[in-house]
């Protein structure tokens, strides 16, 4: 097949390495020059995925038309820039099977990918694609072992997906919840941060397992009320992106969280850092969609206020503890 992946970062690059191991023709598009010339002639990004030999059959190109004989689109852009990206540069998307890696919704409309590539692109749901679950992209790289999942509205959509990029370590499941994987992928990211604060703060496994727990109790409950199979949240895209999002050393979300904890301001950190985390826009729009659907979420509640309203996270954790008794179910 012909595949162009639209973003050069480490999930775009990681992506390209898998599907030309599956002997696809693959183009991958960025809008940096520099990146494409460095993969091009030294077969390396340093920039976003260093130490990783890329395929000699995958293509660079900065020019958005080479993305015109591709079959499938696979977009790798973060959430936040995706809108300007296919405006700007007039990306082509219509009549090719459109596969969505990045993990948000965007902020101030509060519209998921799928929800975004309609009103930008006029992409309909039985060409669409969502992939997810717990993959790093250093690791995926470098073939470890990686379970996904590609939800669609259309079982033969997800069916092309799995076909063509599963390999014997990049092994890919079927949904039909778009819903639930879209919003599992980007709600997770917010308690990251939260589970980094924990880190930050050099508390125990106990607090992080209990984060992690009725963080997933707060994901389940938004997701249901926008439309999700509540069985989701406990799959791949929910409780297994959620818990190597909150533990591993690769997490960007967990890793702002943690210099949170240690008393460095967002700001700060937020310019230090050369790739997007994708659960700071998140926070923001997750609380307004909580407050629009009536739901409850005390942790992402706590995340905003510490991250926009310089809120002291101990105390933010006193109140989460000490908010009025309930039973769990």
């Amino acid at each position: 097949m012909n595949i162009a992946i639209v973003g050069a970062g480490g999930w775009g690059t990681a992506l390209a390495c898998v599907a030309a191991s599956n002997s696809h023709r693959v183009v991958l598009w960025t809008r940096d020059a520099t990146v494409a010339e460095e993969i091009t002639t030294r077969r390396e990004n340093t920039l976003y995925l260093p130490g990783i030999s890329i395929p000699d059959r995958v293509e660079t190109s900065v020019v958005p038309q080479t993305i015109e004989r591709a079959d499938v689109v696979i977009l790798a852009v973060p959430t936040q820039y995706l809108r300007s990206v296919l405006t700007t540069y007039d990306v082509p998307l219509r009549g090719k099977l459109i596969v969505n890696a990045a993990k948000g919704i965007e902020r101030g409309t509060h519209l998921r990918i799928s929800q975004l590539l309609r009103a930008v692109a006029g992409t309909a749901s039985d060409e669409y694609v969502v992939l997810s679950g717990p993959s790093h992209a250093e690791e995926v790289a470098r073939c470890v072992p990686t379970t996904v999942v590609a939800a669609s509205t259309s079982e033969s959509a997800a069916e092309i997906v799995q076909r063509s990029l599963s390999t014997p370590t990049f092994r890919i499941y079927r949904s039909l919840d778009v819903v639930g994987v879209e919003l599992g992928g980007a709600l997770k990211n917010v308690i990251a941060i939260a589970a980094g604060i924990v880190d930050g703060l050099q508390m125990g496994d106990n607090t992080k397992a209990a984060l992690v727990t009725r963080g997933l109790a707060e994901i389940t409950r938004l997701g249901v009320e926008l439309g999700a199979n509540p069985l989701t949240f406990s799959g791949l895209s929910g409780l297994g992106d959620l818990f190597v999002t909150c533990t591993s050393r690769h997490s960007r979300n967990r890793l702002v969280g943690e210099r949170i904890g240690r008393g460095e301001s967002l700001d700060s950190i937020v310019a230090s850092m050369k790739m997007v985390a994708e659960g700071i826009a998140t926070t923001v729009s997750a609380l307004e969609l909580a407050g629009d659907y009536g739901v409850e979420m005390p942790i992402v509640e706590q995340v905003y206020r510490i991250l926009f309203e310089g809120k002291d996270p101990r105390q933010a954790i006193t109140e989460l503890m000490t908010r009025q008794m309930k039973r769990e179910h």
